[in-house]
């Protein structure tokens, strides 16, 4: 089993979008006005339950305001008070010194508000510099900061020299 480190944590989105200048249109505005707090984490999701938004773009911001992470949705539907359903998901993740470190690629995803656990049941893709997984299924740990791949898991290392143990001269 392959684990790979990402967080993602809805963020209170009319928050995030107002401290960075971001515009919204009506659907947007009117599903912050009236987002509902998820159970448990203290965030706001960004939309009200039923309804879909197009092109929703979550950001994760640390407690130092530091962007982790970038989350766009073709379309994300809040299904009840506990799930949000993610379709064409793609995910970005950032190092410490806001460098792209993580792009996952989900075709249909849902998050458990409660868990912070994402899921897809769908062909899902982690990038990064130095490889490539592929596998049938996805979950993530968004707490805990790792997830699993399983089901045909295809993994090309592009970069080999971070594997092997660097001799001393």
């Amino acid at each position: 089993m392959i684990a790979a480190s990402l967080l993602v944590a809805p963020a209170d989105f009319a928050q995030q979008s107002k401290k960075h200048g971001g515009k919204k249109n009506k659907d947007q505005e009117a599903a912050a006005q009236s987002a509902t707090p998820s159970p448990g984490s203290g965030a706001q999701v960004p939309l009200p339950i039923g309804h879909e938004a197009k092109g929703l773009v979550l950001p994760d911001i640390d407690e130092n305001g530091r962007l982790r992470g970038r989350f766009v949705a073709g379309t994300a539907r809040r299904v009840d008070q506990d799930h949000m359903q993610f379709r064409e998901l793609n995910i970005t993740t950032y190092t410490e010194d806001n460098q792209i470190d993580l792009q996952i690629a989900m075709a249909d995803s849902v998050l458990d508000l409660n868990t912070h656990v994402l899921s897809s049941p769908q062909r899902t893709t982690i990038k990064r510099a130095d490889f490539e997984i592929v596998g049938d299924t996805a979950r993530f740990d968004t707490a805990a900061r790792h997830g699993t791949i399983t089901g045909n898991v295809k993994m090309v290392i592009t970069d080999q020299s971070k594997l092997r143990p660097q001799k001393s001269p």
